[in-house]
């Protein structure tokens, strides 16, 4: 059974997320504040963190920082839970690490829905029997031991992010649609993913494109989608 953490100082939204996930199925750690989240994350490892941003000691933006940069925790999915709506505050979320982000008031249902697309699409490539290797010019993508590199320097890439180059790799020079890429990547259509996908690849852009006299190596097809640079 998978466990979800979830983390807010509003106990009754705590009850009300923790009342649809246990009745989707799974098992739910709580936690208020920011610390004790981290030491439950440490401790108990859960399969995903739902993560509220006005927190009354660490902020939501501090926690995903401390998990994105703890080796052992650094690959737990982060939903961002949070009644903060400006595009800012969203775009800050994604490029610190979080994979998703929900806005209050919300509905739990859709909650649900995104905790099993990003819990899907994680354990579907960490469950893959065979390791195998993606290599565009020189960007490597270890789909086995979830690593990526470039020009051999190790990247640290969050989930996401990693769904994404690897939709795009396996594709070099080809237009992927934006609603081909998010929903592959991150499990749902390119409407309900709004400015997530194109801050992932915002940030994705930041990691790989390290001469900034070439053209990207993700490059935008306007109207269209996105595509690997071909070398």
């Amino acid at each position: 059974m998978d466990r979800i953490l979830v983390v807010d100082d509003d106990r009754d939204i705590v009850r009300l997320v923790r009342s649809y996930l246990e009745k989707a199925g799974y098992q739910v750690l709580t936690a208020y504040d920011g610390e004790s989240a981290l030491g439950l994350l440490r401790s108990e490892k859960p399969q995903l963190l739902i993560l509220d941003l006005m927190l009354p000691d660490r902020d939501g933006w501090d926690v995903a920082r401390m998990v994105r940069a703890d080796s052992k925790i650094a690959a737990t999915p982060i939903i961002m839970l949070t009644a903060r709506v400006e595009d800012n505050d969203k775009i800050v979320g994604l490029e610190i690490g979080a994979d998703d982000y929900i806005t209050k008031p919300f509905n739990p249902r859709e909650v649900v829905a995104r905790v099993r697309a990003l819990l899907r699409r994680t354990q579907l490539q960490q469950e893959s029997q065979i390791p195998q290797r993606l290599r565009v010019g020189e960007l490597v993508l270890d789909l086995g031991k979830r690593e990526f590199s470039h020009n051999k320097e190790s990247i640290n890439l969050t989930p996401s992010e990693f769904e994404l180059l690897k939709v795009l790799m396996e594709n070099p020079g080809f237009v992927i649609t934006r609603d081909e890429l998010a929903e592959k990547a991150l499990g749902y259509g390119s409407a309900s993913a709004g400015r997530t996908l194109d801050s992932h690849i915002k940030n994705l852009r930041r990691k790989i494109d390290t001469d900034t006299n070439q053209e990207s190596l993700i490059q935008t097809v306007h109207g269209i989608g996105y595509r690997m640079r071909d070398p």
